[in-house]
């Protein structure tokens, strides 16, 4: 990442932090969420935050809201408000092509941010729903626009979570264009190892909140190209499925074998 780069989403946070205003948003739980408090903290925020700089984060008075499984947190279009920190649960996000088919963008789980795709236009770019029940931490991008723009500190701390959160989106996807079916869906278990582990979760067991389709959609890969690709997989022993429950049975020779890396 480049100081360019890097600078990039402070310079956006100054030209778009007042043009968001009040849209359509997900039931808010009752309860607030500091920062400094939450187990989650150290995948959320960038390392190295102060005792000052939490505290001025919790005085912006983040606000919980749940959203039932199918439920919509925001749709494509919708005015920006907000940036939404994962708490528990899962999220999809997805847009509609210009053919009228939808492709699924991104999954988010619990320390990742989501709503980033709001910030150039003010309006959302893709919608995000629950792929299960799922709570999140709503941050007024307004309010944090401002800390950041009157605190130096600060305002370097927003443009480095930005711009992991920017990173951790498309890393994988920069991977996919000159990789094969398995390549592509080796990637992606890899890649969703690496997230459960950095949760203190099993980094070879787990379950996929996740359809094929949806997989095959965020992959570019059909339906049935991916149900080969889990089932090549099997023949070879590199995995355990059992419907959306899979058991990576060598990590190290599935790292190996495919050599690919993804953060």
């Amino acid at each position: 990442m480049t100081t360019a780069a890097a600078d990039a989403p402070v310079q956006t946070i100054r030209f778009t932090a007042r043009a968001a205003v009040a849209g359509v948003q997900a039931p808010v739980a009752a309860g607030k969420t500091q920062c400094s408090t939450c187990h989650l903290r150290e995948l959320c925020l960038p390392c190295g935050m102060n005792d000052v700089d939490l505290t001025r984060l919790d005085n912006l008075g983040f606000t919980r809201r749940k959203i039932k499984a199918g439920e919509t947190l925001y749709r494509e279009g919708d005015r920006f408000t907000h940036l939404y920190a994962v708490r528990f649960g899962t999220l999809r996000s997805s847009l509609i092509l210009s053919d009228g088919r939808e492709q699924v963008s991104g999954f988010h789980i619990a320390g990742e941010l989501v709503g980033l795709d709001g910030v150039a236009q003010g309006r959302h770019a893709s919608a995000t729903m629950a792929l299960e029940d799922t709570e999140v931490c709503a941050i007024s991008y307004t309010a944090l626009a401002d800390l950041a723009i009157s605190t130096a500190g600060m305002q370097h701390i927003v443009s480095r979570m930005m711009s992991r959160e920017i990173l951790r989106e498309h890393s994988l996807m920069m991977l996919l264009g000159s990789m094969n079916a398995e390549e592509r869906l080796a990637a992606f278990l890899l890649n969703l190892s690496q997230r459960y582990a950095a949760r203190g979760y099993s980094d070879r067991e787990f379950h996929l909140r996740m359809s094929r389709a949806e997989i095959g959609s965020y992959l570019g890969m059909k339906l049935e190209t991916v149900s080969r690709a889990f089932s090549a997989f099997q023949q070879q022993g590199l995995l355990e499925v059992d419907k959306r429950h899979v058991r990576i049975t060598d990590l190290e020779e599935f790292r190996r074998r495919f050599d690919v890396r993804v953060h």
